[in-house]
């Protein structure tokens, strides 16, 4: 069987293509015809770390950057990691990005305690990457590495005060020192008018313990008197203590309840001043003379020939004597009886 030229050119041309697939994926650090798993982790700074670069745990590469995405605004970056190894990656691992001094770049993934694991595709935490020469002098001058790190530190403190005194800045504390020298002279003035007040106050304070002082030197000249002034009371307050109080007030108490029986007497009928209090019998006949008397007040000023016979002339009265009152008194109004 004779194979034409043409069937060999394109075996040939599979194979080659077939050979190329397989050499770019074994660059690229796929397990070709093995299992692959992939993860994912973010950076803010991949510092040139590109596709196909190592992925390496405690040393040994155990996969390699897939691929890196870092959208639009190339403010978080995207790194797809593909593990050729069968490893498994705790919860707690760490990616961080490592710079060797020849230039060459790796992503390695420090493994942490927790007994959890990672799924596949999931998100592996990042950290910062070291400084290859900071590690360095680290590793050969550890004093030199401090101060290095504190100018480090200083320098990033001028520069910090730097731009905070900017013109605005020194302008504005320029004003506060003004206003703060302002301030001070406002404390002056009102220090030397508070100082005037205190000493005003002072001289009051002293005229108050002049009089207080006064005051106490007239006690002091009238202790005589005040001396015989509390004997007097105390010999008042001794003589009210010796006084029979309980025979006072069993003596009052006697008189009050006579003066009750008393009382009680007179609301009863029992004594001339409860008859003449509670009996009506007076108050009637009482009432039967005044009405007696006004009739015959009123008789005798309309008939007062009747009780008078003296006349010279004219005849005498032979009217006959009033039977009822007259109606012409307004404040003694008389009772009628039938």
């Amino acid at each position: 069987m004779t194979i034409s030229n043409e069937t060999k050119v394109g075996a040939l041309t599979a194979i080659a293509i077939v050979l190329l697939i397989l050499g770019f994926n074994f660059l690229k650090g796929r397990n070709i015809g093995g299992k692959n798993t992939h993860y994912v982790t973010f950076f803010n700074d991949i510092q040139g770390l590109a596709t196909s670069n190592a992925v390496v745990i405690n040393g040994m590469q155990v996969g390699s950057i897939n691929k890196i995405d870092g959208g639009k605004d190339m403010r978080r970056i995207r790194v797809d990691i593909n593990m050729t190894e069968d490893v498994v990656i705790p919860v707690d691992a760490l990616a961080v990005i490592n710079k060797s001094l020849l230039g060459t770049v790796q992503l390695e993934v420090r493994l942490g305690n927790s007994s959890n694991y990672l799924q596949p595709n999931d998100t592996i935490k990042t950290i910062a990457s070291d400084d290859i020469l900071g590690d360095a002098m680290k590793k050969l001058d550890p004093v030199l590495y401090q101060v290095t790190n504190a100018v480090k530190s200083l320098d990033s403190l001028l520069r910090t005060v730097t731009s905070v005194f900017d013109p605005n800045a020194k302008n504005n504390i320029k004003g506060v020192l003004d206003n703060l020298n302002k301030t001070t002279a406002s404390l002056a003035v009102s220090s030397a008018s508070l100082q005037g007040m205190l000493n005003a106050q002072t001289g009051a304070l002293a005229k108050t313990l002049d009089n207080v002082s006064s005051f106490t030197g007239a006690l002091k000249n009238n202790n005589e008197n005040l001396s015989k002034t509390m004997s007097n009371v105390e010999a008042a307050t001794d003589k009210l203590a010796k006084l029979d109080f309980e025979k006072t007030l069993n003596t009052l108490n006697g008189t009050l309840t006579d003066l009750k029986g008393a009382v009680g007497k007179i609301g009863s009928k029992d004594g001339t001043i409860g008859l003449l209090l509670n009996d009506t019998k007076l108050y009637n006949n009482l009432n039967a003379t005044s009405n007696k008397i006004n009739l015959l007040l009123d008789d005798l000023r309309v008939h007062p020939k009747r009780y008078v016979n003296i006349s010279l002339f004219g005849k005498k009265d032979k009217n006959g004597p009033l039977l009822i009152p007259l109606a012409d008194t307004v404040n003694a109004p008389y009772i009628i009886k039938p």
